[in-house]
């Protein structure tokens, strides 16, 4: 599934295909890729390792050459089959995972560094205003290895903005922090670029990442956009299993539709179709089998209910437990339950089921 094309795109990848010499053959690493971005807009590339997501990355960087399609930006072709823009001359900026700061200039010699072609009064007030939209004008004169992992990650940002790109590249730039660190720069590193107006492509493993940072979410698999959305329908509405499994936490658990009676049966009760079940099948039958997505949001801790689940596994998530619950079928469960219900494993406990909109595919064979 490719993104489409609308007129006003300031970024268009169309049908891109790259790949490697591997003996007399090529392997191609990304196949037809396409999704575009309007001036101003965040996209991400989202999926594991391997999917290919850097390859993107690099081709729209000019890193690597295209075997087919054609990458434009503002109206200007940057690659085709035979053609490959050198990257120093595409107005694109790069953030690298490791930074790639100088160790010998201190942070806003490293931020103006590219802007030698300015005046000297000129360069001062872009660094300047860069320094203190990074939030690091009081160490503008100490040196990479002085500051922090965050402060390293601003400072790369900065330098990248200087030159003011048309379009910014940011390669997993925050895998090197901390878990609590990353999502609060990329919510910082948002607000920074929406300020200035500047289009950006993210490219990260880490959905809570995406999520924080993006505009467009395109899920990549074997080479390929699966889905390109936002945040909230790649959460609630994914078109695939492979989208469904990916984003957030959950299980798939089997149920029955029954069109005649408008609902959709699984161990925890029944769910009307109206309440929003998506049922992504055609088969045409008054009853079928399917898997049934419940997120850990879906399951409601209850102890009026009459269903009980046995905690089998615990995660202290400060105000909340994840808990992996089992039902008597032996069929598995998650929950997020308020912290302050601290339960033992193999303690039993009241569930419901809480969802208004249940995801269903057609049950494996």
């Amino acid at each position: 599934m490719n993104a489409p094309f609308p007129n006003h795109s300031h970024l268009k990848v169309e049908s891109i295909r790259v790949g490697y010499p591997l003996g007399r053959q090529v392997q191609e690493i990304v196949h037809g890729l396409s999704f575009a971005l309007a001036r101003g807009e965040i996209g991400c590339l989202l999926g594991p390792s391997g999917c290919g997501k850097t390859t993107v990355l690099r081709a729209i960087a000019g890193f690597e050459s295209l075997l087919a399609g054609r990458i434009s930006l503002g109206g200007r072709e940057l690659s085709r089959a035979d053609f490959t823009a050198s990257p120093e001359t595409r107005q694109v900026g790069v953030v690298f995972q490791d930074y790639a700061l100088f160790p010998h200039l201190s942070v806003w010699e490293n931020i103006g560094f590219g802007l030698r072609a300015l005046t000297m009064n000129e360069r001062k007030s872009r660094t300047d205003r860069l320094l203190s939209m990074v939030g690091l004008t009081a160490h503008a004169r100490q040196y990479p290895h002085e500051l922090s992992g965050g402060q390293q990650q601003r400072v790369a940002l900065a330098r990248a903005l200087a030159p003011q790109p048309d379009l910014l590249l940011l390669d997993e730039p925050f895998s090197n922090l901390d878990v609590d660190l990353r999502e609060r720069l990329a919510l910082e590193v948002r607000d920074i670029l929406k300020e200035l107006g500047t289009t950006a492509v993210l490219v990260t493993h880490d959905q809570h990442e995406a999520f924080a940072i993006a505009d467009h979410i395109g899920v990549m698999q074997n080479g390929e956009i699966v889905q390109w959305d936002n945040a909230y329908n790649l959460y609630h509405k994914p078109d695939n299993r492979f989208v469904a499994d990916f984003i957030g936490q959950g299980v798939f658990t089997p149920g029955t539709i029954d069109l005649p009676r408008q609902q959709v049966s699984i161990e925890l009760g029944n769910l009307p179709l109206w309440q929003g079940v998506d049922v992504c099948s055609t088969e045409q039958k008054d009853m079928w089998q399917v898997d049934v997505l419940l997120r850990a949001d879906d399951v409601i801790h209850d102890d009026s209910s009459p269903l009980q689940a046995e905690v089998v596994r615990k995660a202290f998530r400060g105000a909340e437990f994840l808990y992996t619950l089992k039902l008597p079928s032996g069929q598995k469960l998650l929950a997020l339950v308020p912290s302050h219900h601290d339960h033992a494993i193999g303690e039993k406990i009241g569930i419901r089921l809480g969802a208004d909109h249940v995801v269903t595919f057609p049950a494996n064979p």
